[in-house]
């Protein structure tokens, strides 16, 4: 059986598990009376902050940088496409940054910021965004977005049209700014156990971002401390486990959906057992597969994890995934996914599947072993105990619209 024929077999099974699972939970949700579900985290109620931060106006003064990631197909001839966007709108010609293997885009988009630049445009992966953004966390400068990765989750969640250059162009140079929040992720134990290399360039570029607020120097040999930033999703267990495994050739080749490949070889990974604690609260103990910390929901192949989510509410959302059963437990999952993406849930109890959600400003989250942990869908390591927090409103962004809470 040839390799094409083994993946088109594993896609085919995949789509069947999903419409399967989404058929047997619309039945039971017609068939048997919802009963009190049993969230797997507490759920906090929290309020958003009493005001939202202005949008920044267009200005055709402003100063474009670009910082690109030269690996990524169609990153050389973007910059003829920049310059020209720049020149038709009669604004300056855009300064040019490429990322390189020592700095992911930290020190270029600080050092764009250090010649006049009011927007930096990241044009790249995942990476390269959570790197510029890293960079200019807690100041007025925007940030624009040209995607070029496998994922894109910051552009799928603004809701950019992934396809269009000119469109992106467009607004990355002259789209209106909204406030966005910005998550940080501390690994408490052990920080020596993790590889993040835009963590570690914003420690080695001086100019430290005011969005980095708490970070900390190293504390002795053998235990720095870092703050990771991620803008969409953060996560420890199976996911974390997954984005480490992905054959980066085969995402090449066929994008995301490599992704679920490497998700076939863990369905029979083990159960985390952690401890909980959100908001300062007491630990609460919980046996899951994943636990998701998260700024936005929406996934690559139309898939919303986090349907409460929403990337300006100045709080973070939680979802503790669990199965068990085997196959079972994951098909039943995966109803639940399709079912919460059109809005519908399924609050039925003792299922073998199922995603709790709850929502909080921190979250702390103990270990009783070592657990793979990913921000954005970057594999950083290996952690006994890690905390996360929101930074309300810390980035600007150019985006297609504005939206009303912030207009208002």
């Amino acid at each position: 059986m040839s390799a094409m024929v083994w993946s088109e077999w594993l896609s085919v099974v995949a789509v069947l598990l999903a419409t399967t699972a989404v058929a047997l939970s619309v039945v039971a949700l017609r068939r048997t009376r919802p009963a009190r579900r049993i969230p797997a985290v507490p759920v906090v109620a929290v309020e958003p902050p009493a005001t939202a931060t202005e949008p920044l106006p267009s200005t055709h003064a402003t100063q474009i940088a670009f910082v690109c990631n030269p690996s990524k197909p169609g990153a050389a001839e973007l910059r003829d496409a920049a310059i020209q966007a720049c020149a038709s709108r009669y604004m300056p010609e855009p300064m040019w940054f490429e990322t390189t293997v020592d700095d992911p885009g930290v020190g270029q988009a600080r050092e764009a910021v250090r010649r006049g630049a009011t927007t930096v445009v990241a044009v790249g992966g995942d990476g390269t965004v959570r790197a510029v953004a890293e960079a200019l966390a807690g100041s007025d400068v925007s940030m624009g977005l040209v995607p070029l990765g496998t994922g894109n989750l910051l552009a799928r969640n603004l809701d950019l049209p992934l396809t269009d250059i000119d469109a992106l162009l467009r607004i990355a140079i002259t789209g209106p700014a909204r406030a966005i929040d910005v998550g940080w992720l501390r690994v408490e134990r052990y920080e020596d156990t993790v590889s993040d290399d835009i963590a570690e360039a914003a420690d080695d570029v001086p100019g430290a971002s005011g969005g980095r607020v708490g970070a900390a120097p190293s504390r002795g040999a053998g235990a720095p401390t870092r703050d990771h930033i991620f803008l969409v999703i953060a996560g420890l267990g199976f996911d974390a486990a997954v984005m480490g495994d992905t054959d980066e050739d085969l995402k090449a080749k066929v994008g995301w959906i490599a992704y679920w490949f490497a998700g076939f070889r863990h369905l029979n990974g083990r159960r985390m057992r952690l401890r909980v604690a959100v908001d300062g609260g007491p630990a609460q103990p919980v046996r899951l597969r994943s636990l998701l910390v998260g700024n936005c929901g929406k996934l690559p192949g139309g898939i919303t994890l986090l349907p409460d989510a929403v990337i300006d509410d100045g709080v973070l959302d939680l979802a503790a995934i669990d199965t068990r059963g085997g196959i079972a437990g994951w098909t039943q999952l995966v109803g639940e996914v399709a079912l919460q993406g059109i809005g519908l849930r399924n609050d039925l109890p003792g299922k073998i599947g199922r995603i709790d959600h709850s929502r909080c400003r921190t979250v702390r989250v103990v270990a009783d072993g070592v657990e793979q942990i990913q921000v954005d869908g970057d594999n950083i390591g290996q952690a006994f105990e890690v905390s996360a927090r929101v930074d309300p409103g810390a980035l600007q962004v150019r985006s297609a619209t504005v939206p009303a809470t912030a207009a208002a």
